[in-house]
């Protein structure tokens, strides 16, 4: 959630849109999570590999993906590193937030590439309408964006309007329609196919729905040729269940309804509480037990005055630590 705490799961709808309206889910645009304020740092220098093709990637058998997105990640590995130290993993995914009509961000994406680890960008079409989108007023930074990403080469993830069932951001419930989404989404995607990026994983993210029970997401699904990964934002609140079925339950429920494509816990993180501990656990161990759940990516902010980072929580980095040292990580080295 970059630009906001994605919305926690919560027990009073009230209270969802309280902390809503306190910022929680309100978006910080320009800066922050992504780092696309920040300076870049040079591409750096990767040893020659073979690349990693996007169909062992698209439900791998041979293991989790463990994510993570930080404060100048991954223009910087620094943030990383620290991390991989506090749970004693290397994470082998690694997100960015990038605002619309950003360039791609090759240096970041490079570094990802040298931490094999796969880039994960939540583009975010702030300064725009998804409606203007689907009728090509962007086509020319789209074909630009997907021409850096085609010489990329490697697997890139991209998940575009993420939390598109909540009302926090521009392009979701209340300035625009379900069939604007689908529209610009799979015009996005024509135009992708059209310049021949063909290593992109595209991810599909939805907030939980227990915030927006009256958002029904089947509306908002561009279809199965268009997606390859369902991603579910959704946080382990101190308001909220503690365990993976009450957070995430309901929303795979809707979601298997017209899809099977597999999931990944896109946003989330533990609320310090009472409950922490138990969650951590509840969390990489749900993700561990499902075969559908391909992995998760935490969110390793401090944002509106909720830490949802691991560096002062001993308990929850320990939680998280025992729980990966039990699960086998997709190897993006070849």
């Amino acid at each position: 959630m970059r630009a906001r705490i994605a919305t926690t799961v919560l027990i009073s709808i009230g209270l969802a849109a309280a902390l809503a309206a306190c910022g929680l889910n309100a978006p910080r645009q320009g800066t922050a999570a992504g780092g696309q304020g920040s300076t870049l740092a040079a591409v750096p220098t990767v040893a020659a590999q073979q690349v990693v093709p996007v169909s062992d990637l698209l439900h791998p058998a041979t293991g989790k993906f463990f994510g993570v997105e930080a404060s100048g990640a991954p223009g910087s590995l620094s943030p990383v590193d620290t991390i991989a130290a506090e749970v004693g993993q290397n994470p082998n995914l690694i997100g960015q937030y990038v605002s619309w009509t950003r360039p791609f961000d090759a240096p970041a994406a490079s570094n990802a590439a040298s931490y094999s680890a796969l880039y994960y960008i939540s583009w975010e079409p702030f300064g725009t309408t998804v409606k203007a989108i689907a009728d090509g007023g962007s086509d020319a930074y789209v074909t630009k964006f997907a021409q850096a990403v085609k010489a990329f080469g490697k697997p890139v993830a991209i998940s575009f309007g993420h939390e598109f069932n909540g009302n926090w951001y521009p392009w979701g419930t209340t300035k625009s329609t379900a069939a604007e989404f689908v529209a610009a989404w799979r015009h996005i995607h024509k135009l992708f196919a059209q310049t021949g990026a063909d290593n992109v994983i595209w991810v599909w993210n939805t907030n939980i729905v227990n915030p927006m029970p009256n958002v029904k997401l089947k509306p908002y699904w561009p279809g199965n040729a268009y997606v390859d990964w369902v991603g579910v934002t959704g946080y382990f609140a101190t308001t909220g269940p503690h365990t993976f079925a009450g957070v995430y339950g309901p929303t795979m429920t809707e979601i298997r309804r017209f899809t099977s494509k597999p999931f990944l816990i896109a946003e989330t993180a533990v609320e310090s509480g009472p409950d922490e501990t138990a969650s951590a656990h509840a969390l990489v161990n749900g993700v561990q037990a499902r075969s559908n759940v391909l992995g998760f990516i935490w969110f390793n902010y401090d944002k509106d005055g909720v830490d949802w980072t691991l560096g002062g929580r001993s308990d929850v980095r320990a939680a998280i630590a025992a729980s990966l040292s039990g699960m086998s990580l997709v190897s993006l080295k070849r």
